[in-house]
């Protein structure tokens, strides 16, 4: 496909726009229409009542069209000419699909967050009224925002301008899933790399300790992600578990949690280590309860170990459990979707992530073309909407949200939760309340400016093997930490 762009340069988010429905087809872009193959044209030209933001787009032999005006006394606004060409092209592309995403041509990671920024300024009917008339967005979607933004409000209004929560990546897993994009590796390839790997996290672990205490910051979450941090031995866990019980002062954590999220890597051994050692959360992910699927993507383990899993979880005395699920996954159905959704409920976690797959070129799934995207869209888009409202029939009330670029069907990821069984570090990180220290490879350490907005990252080396060979590299990185808060200082 070609993007034209005559009198304008609004390639990025049009690009995006293109995306949601060719996740995976190749775009070229032009200043010019040559008048050959596929190709949608977006122009700015003069009119008599000020500027006409145009799209044209040529399908499959077909060709749709659409326009927007903008006034004289608004050409100057480049954020309007941008969202009025994204309209007309988001016209475009549903006409020609039959398919119009329930986020319109909204495209952003953090959807709430500009709700509540919109309602904070304008207020709520203000806010609403933005999202459907200039965003498209259906009023499913603004409901699920209002509904969100208020518990995330809840939520960060408990952080102190001295707050910060830890991450600690581990990349590893049982097998790659083929939808994962995630720097992750199978522990059978890796397992030459583990012990030194776990050695220097503890390390950095004792190092990031040392910096958050001379600055006096107060944590609040610890969350070991990965990968699947279950991967690791009940010994190499407890070293790494043990490194942050030793190091880092935990009296006023508000939640520890670790992702125990292969079902088939889950031990009593390893549950016990993750209690002794402060754990009071813990994330058990079957993302599907059809045997089938799992296969499909490359999951070892079946619905049977899931239940197990949770059982042997239960009986170790953890009492917030939380499980993730994908809808859209290839070779699921709505129906089966459904069921899976039902037997996890009768596991009764106290929290439920329901994510859409994206379709990330790193993986080693994809799919091309208008109408399979669409299809899969409105496939997931019903996936997701059941569980919204079978789970808030359960007691589950959205907590968070985010968005990826390539989801089928642009659609979201939700967090639900029973009432005060909220994961805190999951709107912590999303909503970037405060800093985020970060330990591992691929590790992104996120420091917010107390009071204030401004952010700074500081990236870890991505690949394990790059992590241990220049871990002296990334010691040096975490000076920048402490030039930060020189510059801008905690407020205790």
């Amino acid at each position: 496909m070609k993007l034209c762009m005559i009198g304008h340069d609004f390639r990025y988010e049009l690009e995006k726009l293109i995306r949601l429905f060719l996740p995976f087809e190749k775009i070229t872009f032009a200043l010019s229409d040559d008048g050959v193959e596929d190709r949608c044209i977006t122009a700015v030209t003069e009119s008599p009542d000020g500027l006409t933001l145009s799209a044209a787009l040529f399908f499959g032999g077909k060709s749709y069209r659409a326009a927007y005006t903008l006034p004289t006394e608004r050409r100057e606004d480049a954020d309007e000419r941008e969202r009025l060409l994204a309209l007309a092209l988001f016209d475009c592309f549903c006409a020609a699909s039959g398919y119009t995403p329930q986020w319109g041509i909204l495209t952003g990671v953090r959807p709430a967050k500009l709700f509540s920024r919109l309602r904070a300024a304008e207020g709520e009917s203000a806010a609403e009224k933005w999202f459907a008339d200039a965003l498209r967005v259906s009023g499913h979607k603004i409901s699920l925002c209002r509904q969100t933004a208020e518990a995330e409000s809840r939520i960060t209004g408990l952080s102190r301008p001295d707050s910060y929560s830890l991450y600690i990546s581990i990349p590893f897993c049982p097998t790659r899933c083929s939808y994962c994009s995630f720097v992750s590796h199978s522990v059978e390839n890796a397992k030459g790399l583990v012990p030194r790997y776990v050695e220097l996290l503890t390390d950095e672990l004792a190092r990031t300790a040392v910096l958050a205490r001379n600055l006096g910051l107060h944590l609040e979450t610890v969350y070991i992600g990965g990968g699947t941090p279950t991967a690791l031995s009940a010994e190499q866990l407890a070293a790494v578990m043990t490194a942050v019980r030793e190091h880092f002062d935990l009296s006023g954590l508000r939640e520890y949690t670790v992702e125990a999220g292969r079902p088939d890597t889950v031990t009593l051994e390893k549950l016990e280590v993750i209690r002794c050692h402060g754990g009071t959360r813990v994330s058990i992910n079957p993302q599907t309860m059809n045997d089938e699927v799992l296969r499909a993507i490359g999951r070892r383990h079946t619905a049977r170990q899931t239940i197990e899993a949770f059982t042997l979880a239960r009986a170790c005395g953890f009492s917030n459990i939380n499980t993730d699920l994908i809808a859209g996954l290839p070779g699921d159905s709505f129906a089966s979707f459904c069921q899976t959704l039902e037997q996890v409920l009768i596991l009764a976690p106290e929290s439920v992530t329901v994510h859409t797959l994206a379709m990330k070129r790193a993986s080693a799934l994809s799919t091309n073309g208008l109408l399979p995207a669409a299809k899969m869209g409105e496939e997931a888009a019903k996936m997701v909407d059941y569980a919204r409202e079978t789970l808030g029939h359960s007691g589950f009330s959205p907590y968070y949200m985010y968005r990826q670029s390539k989801t089928v069907g642009n659609l979201e990821n939700v967090g639900y939760a029973k009432p005060g069984r909220e994961g805190y570090y999951n709107v912590f990180t999303m909503d970037e309340t405060h800093t985020v220290l970060s330990c591992g490879a691929a590790a992104v350490t996120k420091l917010r400016q107390p009071g204030g907005n401004h952010i700074e990252r500081i990236f870890n080396f991505k690949y394990p093997y790059e992590y241990i060979s220049r871990y002296d590299e990334l010691v040096a990185r975490k000076d920048g930490i402490t030039r930060f808060y020189e510059q801008y200082p905690a407020i205790h």
